[in-house]
């Protein structure tokens, strides 16, 4: 016999959810006047610019200095912590200080590291990479902090981005050698 009532439960379950989901995503849309690259492990942004005491612990313990603070003209993100990965980038400490040194929550230790932590997404414009001029490069490869799990070189020594190990720290996209840059660096949306 078939469980009506199960099935009407999960049925409200869903449209609750869409619903609540929805207008999450409405308040964020009026709340978040600009987005911001994130430290790692930060949530959701509304729920960040909540949490964010403004302390700027997480910037006092980067120890590649990448973290900033949004300035006063930043609205309601004011004085919270932000990355510029294509100009600073983050190193991908495996131990995620920044995280690790927020009172707060509003930055979190990911549980599984930087496993499936992205701070954004980086595209490779294999066209202005010199490698396939035959000229022989490997900035964007050893500067990687991340190693071969995101960025290697195929047998003819060019860069091959491996998007499931890339977690977007932004260290390939400042080092390159070409102008422009042989990658993009693109934030996602939390």
């Amino acid at each position: 016999m078939p469980d009506f009532a199960g099935d009407r439960r999960a049925f409200f379950r869903r449209a609750f959810g869409d619903v609540v989901q929805r207008v999450a995503a409405a308040t964020e849309e009026r709340v978040v006047q600009q987005r911001y690259v994130r430290p790692p492990g930060a949530i959701p942004e509304v729920a960040f610019l909540a949490a964010c005491t403004r302390c700027s612990e997480c910037v006092r313990v980067c120890p590649p200095a990448a973290i900033m603070t949004v300035p006063s003209r930043g609205g309601l993100a004011a004085g919270t912590p932000y990355l510029e990965p294509s100009r600073i980038p983050c190193r991908a400490c495996a131990d995620i200080p920044c995280a690790s040194a927020c009172p707060t929550g509003a930055l979190l230790v990911p549980s599984d590291g930087w496993r499936r932590e992205r701070l954004g997404r980086v595209e490779f414009h294999a066209e202005r990479c010199v490698t396939f001029e035959g000229r022989p490069c490997r900035v964007c490869i050893d500067s990687c902090p991340v190693g071969e799990a995101a960025l290697a070189a195929d047998a003819d020594g060019h860069p091959v981005l491996k998007a499931e190990g890339c977690v977007a720290c932004g260290a390939c996209v400042r080092d390159c050698i070409t102008l422009p840059s042989s990658f993009t660096f693109h934030p996602v949306d939390r």
